[in-house]
């Protein structure tokens, strides 16, 4: 595997891990001199801002911009409310596009309205997905579908393993244009038993985006906002990275934790340190 010490290019930092306290450009400038070469801004960071200014305060740290979270859902209760979230999906990749984004990460949503047609919004998805696809590529920005963990299914996405999302590319982007592919996230991944059959398949297509770790702590306290620092709970990093990188994935180890109870309650200097270390020592 690729050595991570002292590599600042392929150590990325999303923003989310610092919990949103602090301006963009404090967490470019912190995220740089701890050693990271790439930063995830979230478009909540971007609001009221403008984004081409951002931009240039990334460039000037020397930082690369490997991705922008996240989409708004796609499925809405109606017609209307769904093409707002398609015209402001499009609005999101111009940002990413002006920040220099390898790719626009897709957390697509899912059941709304007290619904339970579960293939129906996965219908909405896939639609709202294929939508998208002429602007990605003419902005040069490719979709990343990022697969959430089942127990996610009945609000934040009915997309939840790597299998169903390369299915989805499959159908969506049958010549494999370069504007759709995965990004695989081992908190919501580790447990499938396929996994490592399905990122051999998506680096066989060249669909690997994006690499995200953390760690799945045992007890979990909130599935969302519980997720543990790499080295505190039973992922096996290390393995995972291992199946990646031998997929062909040449692109940056992207730390992203939510931690609404620990690492977002600690000095943002601490969680950057420890970020750092634990990635180079345990991923």
């Amino acid at each position: 595997m690729r050595t991570l010490k002292k590599n600042s290019a392929l150590l990325s930092l999303n923003t989310a891990t610092l919990g949103h306290r602090s301006p963009l450009e404090k967490v470019v400038d912190a995220a740089a001199r701890k050693g990271f070469g790439s930063i995830v801004p979230w478009r909540r960071d971007l609001e009221g801002r403008s984004v081409e200014m951002l931009a240039r305060h990334i460039r000037d740290a020397g930082l690369n911009v490997n991705a922008l979270c996240r989409s708004t859902y796609f499925p809405q209760p109606t017609p209307e409310l769904r093409k707002d979230a398609l015209e402001d999906n499009k609005r999101a990749l111009e940002t990413a596009a002006i920040l220099g984004a390898d790719c626009y990460v897709l957390v697509v949503g899912s059941l709304t309205g007290g619904s339970k047609d579960l293939a129906g919004a996965r219908q909405q998805v896939k639609d709202g997905v294929s939508e998208l696809l002429d602007t990605a590529e003419k902005l040069g920005v490719p979709l990343a579908l990022e697969p959430l963990h089942p127990m996610t299914a009945g609000d934040r996405s009915c997309l939840n393993t790597l299998g169903q999302a390369l299915n989805w590319c499959d159908e969506l982007d049958p010549d494999n244009r370069g504007c759709l592919g995965v990004a695989v996230d081992v908190y919501h991944l580790w447990w499938d038993e396929g996994l490592e059959r399905d990122i051999a398949r998506a680096g066989m297509n060249n669909r690997i985006l994006g690499y995200h770790v953390s760690d799945w702590l045992v007890p979990t306290l909130d599935l969302v906002t519980d997720r543990g620092m790499m080295g505190d709970g039973v992922i096996d990093l290390p393995g995972i990275r291992r199946w990646v990188e031998q997929a062909g994935y040449q692109g940056s180890v992207e730390v992203e934790i939510f931690s609404s109870e620990n690492w977002w309650q600690r000095d943002e200097e601490q969680v950057l340190e420890t970020c750092i270390d634990r990635i180079t020592r345990l991923c």
